[in-house]
């Protein structure tokens, strides 16, 4: 079983990949740790994220790159959401992530294009959601949390610049698939919104 789950950041859609593995039993990948690595990279080695062949040449990331925390700063994060608008990383990077979903046994991916471009044949696709002010608030006391100090606003900023790069971009945009069933996050609790997630994956399966 292929269950793929879309949205933006900050939306909850890798807590609830993350629990979507456990309930299955399934391998999970969370795909934009791959672009964080090759944002981290091209910070790391000083080059312009602006240039497609500079963002293709930090492909070739070390695979110990994906467990350092610090692909999950902001700035990070940032630098992510420009590269992955290179055609030649999202290539790059494609086939590594369509070998993990098509395993045997199957898998669970979270990502921006999932659905739509890395496993359009997934037998469950769900598109995690909230609304920017609730995903700022989130991904403000994450940062809180983790000791990084900045404001409110400026991480509403980041967010709603992300979304409009990450939907406007040319190669893959993040959209929601025709078929995938919307869950809506902003109002939920991560139990409920996890149990909503479950329900709606049984659904697409059972169907």
């Amino acid at each position: 079983m292929i269950i793929a789950v879309d949205g933006p950041a900050a939306s909850g859609k890798g807590t609830i990949a993350k629990a979507l593995a456990k309930h299955y039993h399934l391998p999970h990948l969370d795909t934009g740790l791959l672009y964080r690595a090759v944002a981290a990279t091209v910070m790391r080695l000083e080059l312009d994220p602006e240039k497609e062949a500079d963002a293709v040449a930090a492909c070739d990331f070390d695979e110990l790159t994906l467990a350092d925390p610090v692909l999950r700063d902001d700035d990070v994060g940032q630098v992510a959401s420009i590269v992955s608008a290179h055609p030649l990383v999202r290539a790059a990077l494609m086939q590594r992530q369509k070998r993990f979903a098509h395993q045997e046994g199957g898998a669970i991916l979270d990502g921006r294009d999932i659905g739509t471009v890395i496993a359009p044949d997934a037998h469950a696709k769900l598109f995690v959601r909230a609304t920017p002010t609730i995903r700022a608030q989130r991904r403000h006391a994450e940062l809180k949390n983790r000791g990084k100090a900045t404001s409110f606003d400026q991480v509403l900023a980041d967010i709603r610049a992300r979304d409009e790069r990450d939907s406007s971009r040319s190669t893959a945009p993040l959209v929601t698939a025709p078929d995938a069933a919307l869950l809506d996050t902003s109002f939920l609790s991560i139990d409920a919104a996890v149990a909503k997630a479950i329900a709606l994956v049984e659904a697409r399966t059972k169907g």
